[in-house]
């Protein structure tokens, strides 16, 4: 039997147990044991510990803690860190709605179109776009209502 099998047959289950304890996940102690041992089969240095199995042990626990950090670069975000802006498949439903009000806006008169843009997008008091417009102010609550059925209907169809 070599040298290597020798120590493979010695340590392999202690360095499980160890990495077993580490992950606490079966495969996760496979894989990290059998990466340990890879290491010490590829490695030319000589062991720089006074025991193989501190030696083992170290290689085991510096492939866990590389597992850690792989996986936290891997893992899900929190729904609190997503991005809160809309995704392509979102962005082109907004895209294509966007377009419709906007051909539907196109459509108003002017008049009612211009007191609809006043109120809504930028809050103007009906008053003061009564005298913008130099129609009553009756003629601008009108022109507005109507103008958000026209939008309203659109939307609903």
């Amino acid at each position: 039997m070599s040298e290597f099998s020798a120590l493979y047959q010695d340590y392999a289950p202690d360095v499980y147990r160890f990495a077993l304890y580490l992950s606490g996940r079966h495969a996760d102690a496979e894989d990290i044991t059998a990466e340990t041992f890879a290491r010490l089969w590829a490695s030319s240095e000589p062991i720089a510990m006074a025991t193989v199995k501190g030696y083992l042990f170290t290689i085991a626990r510096h492939l866990f803690l590389q597992g850690l950090r792989k996986r936290s670069r891997d893992d899900a975000l929190d729904e609190d860190l997503r991005d809160p802006s809309a995704g392509p498949e979102r962005q082109a439903e907004h895209s294509e709605s966007l377009r419709q009000v906007l051909k539907e806006l196109q459509r108003l008169p002017e008049t009612s179109r211009s007191a609809l843009l006043m109120r809504a997008v930028d809050g103007i008091a009906y008053e003061e776009i009564a005298r913008a417009l130099g129609i009553s102010l009756a003629a601008v609550k009108v022109k507005i209502h109507r103008a958000r059925l026209a939008l309203v209907g659109l939307r609903d169809a």
